[in-house]
């Protein structure tokens, strides 16, 4: 692969799946995903999925209130547990996914390889996000804590990479369900 390609499906510049990695949606699209319907392990990576989607929002509002209404303690008590929350609730998720059900699919799908190698890829990116996200929030809540003349500019800095995470994690988000949502339906869940 070229690093014009890689470039073009990297997390952070990417619109949606390239058209050979699309074959599975194609052949069971989404709007045919009825959550009643659906393999229990399709509806529970959908459930999952839409736990981040709402926490994504619910930090978002958050830091929007605090950037109408400025008050750095409501901010430090509110997103520090959220995030701590977020990041480790994602972080173990993906390493389920790529510790074990990516193995699985491979081996029940291996036309699907290179969508996995990307899914895999994206969790790379998004884990360094998460690293970020955790080291300003930290640095914010030092600056809370301590009564720093900086906390507002660390929660700034905070709010600006809460709110930068959410396109990459949301494209993510919904890649990896057009690819392994289908594969699940089409082909049934992987034993893992």
């Amino acid at each position: 692969m070229s690093n014009d390609t890689d470039d073009a499906l990297a997390l952070a510049s990417r619109s949606g799946l390239p058209s050979e990695m699309r074959y599975l949606v194609e052949g069971f699209p989404r709007d045919r995903w009825v959550r009643s319907e659906l393999d229990q392990t399709a509806a529970f990576w959908l459930q999952m999925h839409d736990g981040f989607r709402d926490h994504q929002r619910h930090m978002d509002d958050l830091v929007d209130q605090w950037r109408s209404d400025g008050d750095l303690i409501a901010l430090h008590r509110q997103p520090i547990p959220a995030l701590q929350g977020f990041l480790q609730h994602l972080d173990g998720h993906h390493r389920v996914e790529s510790g074990h059900y990516f193995p699985a699919l491979r081996a029940m799908e291996p036309r699907i390889d290179r969508g996995i190698d990307l899914l895999d890829r994206d969790h790379d990116a998004v884990h360094e996000t998460l690293e970020a996200m955790f080291r300003d929030g930290m640095a914010f809540h030092q600056a809370v804590a301590g009564k720093a003349p900086d906390a507002a500019d660390q929660a700034h800095r905070l709010g600006d990479r809460i709110a930068g995470a959410a396109r990459p994690l949301l494209r993510h988000l919904d890649d990896e369900e057009d690819i392994i949502v289908p594969l699940i339906q089409l082909r049934g869940a992987p034993a893992v």
